[in-house]
């Protein structure tokens, strides 16, 4: 009898002009090992990756880690009797949390997990960044937390004009001035809750750095990016993989100062005298990190690897110059398929 195939779960197919990883992800498990079984977990009946059929053969639609953690682990443990899952990738800033607290039951039924710890997870918020700096000795831009419109009137004392208005999570809107600031801390407030986060603008390039922690101090492997075109919503479109010593030096000093285990995404800006400051860290793979793969250095896989208790062989060089550019496309999808979704949250191909 032949060996029963890795069985891999993903998690974040939505892939619009904002996409989730999840799509990406699977693409680079699918470089790697096209035997693997993924099983793609999503959160609405239109997140395009559910319809790529030749990425993934089984999907089912997960409830909003924020209508409770009881609904949320029931799922999982209904796809995991229907399947069995290996191993489980989150990709999304906002279920994270969920994991990380369903992690012990995740590995009670043997589903294999790669997550920081819950003290690393809270160290990288964007909150937290100036202690994460200090403690690690990068460049991080004046940043503070605010509460109320009277700590946003008195917060450019320290955090001076112009400066990023951001959520916990997602978004981030430059304000020149208080009106600016105002108007973004409402909408961030309606969208995100509060606490809301501000951070002096630095101006310069922009440089990302997808990396793989072991949970112990080291860096298993790290890409370096230059982004060389954006969306409107500062997304990028477009990069090239980028070599220099002092950009990865980040990676690994991030990793030693937190002891990070898993996959994140380093955002940098790079000023006029060569200094990197970072903006702030994603705790998750990028939507971008395909390009680790066709640059030779598959994080994606070693991190199954990893999550499996394997030492990855991936080396640490990859080829500069690749360069990834992001294509919108119709894709085409069966109506039985979206009937599925919408009735009983599952489909299998």
């Amino acid at each position: 009898m032949s060996e029963r195939p890795l069985h891999v779960a993903v998690t974040g197919l939505n892939a619009t002009d904002n996409p989730a990883p999840g799509v990406a992800v699977i693409r680079a498990l699918r470089d790697a090992d096209p035997s693997i079984r993924i099983i793609g977990l999503g959160y609405d009946a239109l997140d395009p990756g559910i319809y790529a059929t030749d990425l993934v053969r089984d999907v089912f639609l997960l409830p909003y880690p924020s209508q409770g953690l009881t609904a949320f682990w029931s799922r999982l443990e209904y796809v995991h009797s229907k399947l069995g899952i290996d191993v489980i990738i989150p990709t999304l800033d906002a279920e994270l949390p969920a994991f990380l607290d369903l992690e012990p039951k995740l590995r009670a039924l043997g589903i294999k997990t790669l997550l920081p710890t819950r003290e690393q997870f809270t160290l990288r918020e964007k909150g937290r960044l100036a202690q994460l700096g200090a403690k690690s000795g990068i460049r991080v831009p004046a940043t503070a937390v605010v509460n109320t419109i009277e700590e946003l009137s008195r917060v450019h004392f320290s955090v001076p004009y112009p400066m990023y208005v951001k959520g916990l999570y997602y978004g981030a809107t430059l304000a020149m001035n208080l009106e600016d600031a105002t108007h973004a801390f409402y909408k961030v407030v309606a969208q995100w809750g509060i606490p809301v986060v501000v951070q002096t603008q630095i101006l310069g390039e922009e440089f990302n750095i997808v990396a793989l922690g072991d949970g112990e101090g080291g860096l298993v492997g790290a890409v370096g990016m230059k982004k060389l075109m954006l969306t409107d919503k500062g997304k990028g479109w477009a990069g090239i993989t980028v070599r220099d010593p002092a950009l990865l030096e980040v990676a690994q000093q991030f990793m030693s100062a937190t002891k990070w285990r898993g996959p994140c995404e380093i955002e940098l800006m790079r000023d006029k005298l060569g200094h990197y400051h970072l903006i702030e860290i994603n705790p998750r793979f990028p939507a971008w990190v395909y390009l680790s793969a066709g640059a030779g250095l598959n994080l994606p896989y070693a991190a199954v690897e990893l999550a499996q208790g394997k030492q990855p062989n991936i080396g640490t060089d990859y080829k500069v110059g690749t360069l990834f550019v992001r294509i919108s496309i119709d894709q085409i999808a069966s109506i039985t398929d979206f009937q599925n979704m919408v009735t009983t949250g599952e489909v299998s191909r």
